[in-house]
């Protein structure tokens, strides 16, 4: 599949709109953070994506559905990152106010790192591999992803391990001692539920016919 045969292609204005608009908020988030060592844990995917998706466009540029994914993914990390998933306001709010056990930002955090990569990873191995959409590709994107999110849990035992009790907000386990199981398996869901919806979306923005 050559670039220009990808017909859902980011234009480059919109493109530089949503650099923009994820720096802007990189900006917003590094003034002040409720604790500096896990800002940076939590924005390092930011910090580093933007830039190798900048340096790789004119070679690679992406399809606008997975961009506007990225951004948003992009925006759930640097909110992480600013006041700690365990305090993050509006993950308080709907906490005291339906009087949940808990803050549930952290939940949509791995429910997002199932969700943008599997399109993500549905966009690489249909661009740079010999898959055709199908049974195989959907199996491999969520085993992809469900892999991802082991190896995050990975990076949390391994940052415990060294930093002791200041890793204590990158882990945001909150009490749960199914933390770790709860936050793979809603990976597991976002990236099977990203392929469902979306899927369909997303083959005809790269020209590709569904089943083939």
């Amino acid at each position: 599949m050559t670039e220009t045969s990808i017909p859902g292609v980011l234009p480059r204005s919109e493109a530089r709109f949503l650099v923009v608009i994820v720096l802007a908020v990189l900006l917003w988030s590094g003034i002040a953070p409720h604790d500096r060592l896990t800002w940076f844990m939590e924005v390092i995917w930011v910090m580093v994506g933007v830039p190798l998706i900048m340096l790789t466009w004119s070679r690679f540029p992406l399809t606008r559905l997975l961009c506007w994914l990225l951004a948003i993914h992009a925006i759930i990390l640097l909110v992480g990152g600013r006041y700690t998933y365990v305090e993050v306001p509006i993950g308080n709010w709907l906490r005291d106010t339906f009087d949940l056990a808990r803050n549930h930002y952290d939940r949509l955090g791995h429910f997002a790192q199932g969700f943008v990569p599997a399109i993500l990873a549905r966009e690489l191995l249909l661009r740079r591999t010999p898959l055709r959409d199908g049974a195989w590709l959907f199996y491999l994107v969520a085993s992809c992803c469900l892999a991802f999110s082991a190896f995050f849990e990975f990076l949390e035992w391994w940052s415990a391990l060294i930093m002791g009790g200041r890793a204590e907000a990158f882990l945001a386990t909150q009490g749960d001692i199914w933390d770790t199981q709860w936050d793979m398996f809603l990976a597991l869901t976002g990236a099977v539920l990203a392929q469902l919806l979306l899927a369909r979306v997303h083959s005809r923005q790269l020209g590709l016919a569904r089943g083939g």
